[in-house]
């Protein structure tokens, strides 16, 4: 697959298309820093936000939707559920609550965040069933226009499966040269969703890497433009965030070039080396 640009959209599995690289807003604080890092990526072209109950931010992430001025149907806005809000009728508040924070009247994309978190290990396949149910009926009535999940592993998506109606989108996990996930990858591909990648930069991690900035000086990129690039080239959507207007500017100057397939086998190559993928079943929240 060819990419141009920012507006360039992969086709989920319900039909809806959504931009290949989102804009992540985890660890970005509430207030003026989440509402000016978003504006700044909705002025750099991203259209596709991604936020969540958990980060505390919705509300000025609403509010910088709303200040951009961008028309509501240009932009592709995902939040997702937190683990307090399992189960039918909670989950249906958390939806309203979501809308609500975002100033929104739908949601491009809704996620279950967790598939097992504590508080619910001896029953996390029924209230996932029951969140999932409240989910579904939400498309049903125009709140959502795709769901998914976040941080399965096959064990969960089976359980998932067993009573879903509608087939999850998305599996966004954390995904990069570090952590290639490869049976939870194939596992998606499986059931024809679509892999989104959190943490494209290893948190970070892998911008020092000796073999990540060896293939970005042969490109003439950052570190972290190439570890987008690897994304796309997966046929990932990646999710890189900042709060540095000129570094999300510069993660979405990826259009210029291409891996090369040797470049890109050193850089599948990192597997293992940091590792830091969560196991959601050892999780403490």
């Amino acid at each position: 697959m060819k990419f141009n640009s920012l507006q360039d959209t992969y086709t989920l599995n319900n039909g809806v298309k959504i931009p290949i690289i989102g804009f992540g807003t985890w660890q970005t604080p509430d207030g003026e820093v989440a509402k000016e890092s978003v504006l700044a990526a909705l002025n750099a072209g991203y259209r596709h936000i991604d936020t969540a109950k958990a980060y505390g931010n919705e509300d000025s992430v609403g509010e910088a939707i709303q200040k951009s001025g961008i028309n509501r149907h240009e932009l592709f806005i995902t939040t997702k559920l937190w683990n307090a809000d399992h189960g039918y009728d909670k989950t249906k508040k958390a939806i309203d609550q979501s809308l609500l924070d975002l100033k929104l009247d739908y949601l491009d994309m809704y996620l279950i965040h967790w598939p097992n978190p504590a508080n619910m290990r001896d029953h996390w396949s029924e209230l996932n069933a029951e969140s999932w149910r409240a989910m579904e009926e939400a498309v049903q009535a125009g709140k959502i226009r795709a769901i998914g999940v976040s941080n399965f592993r096959k064990r969960h998506l089976d359980a998932l499966m067993k009573n879903a109606e509608i087939k999850p989108v998305v599996n966004q996990i954390f995904l990069n040269p570090s952590d290639l996930q490869p049976e939870v990858v194939a596992e998606n591909k499986k059931y024809d969703m679509l892999n989104e990648a959190y943490s494209p930069l290893g948190t970070g991690g892998l911008l020092g890497n000796d073999v990540v900035k060896e293939v970005a000086a042969n490109y003439g990129k950052s570190p972290a433009q190439v570890l987008i690039r690897w994304s796309l080239q997966h046929g990932f959507l990646p999710l890189p965030k900042s709060v540095h207007p000129e570094y999300i500017k510069a993660n979405a100057e990826v259009f210029d070039f291409e891996i090369s397939p040797e470049d890109m086998v050193k850089l599948d190559g990192l597997h293992g080396v940091a590792g830091l993928a969560n196991d959601p079943d050892k999780v403490n929240f």
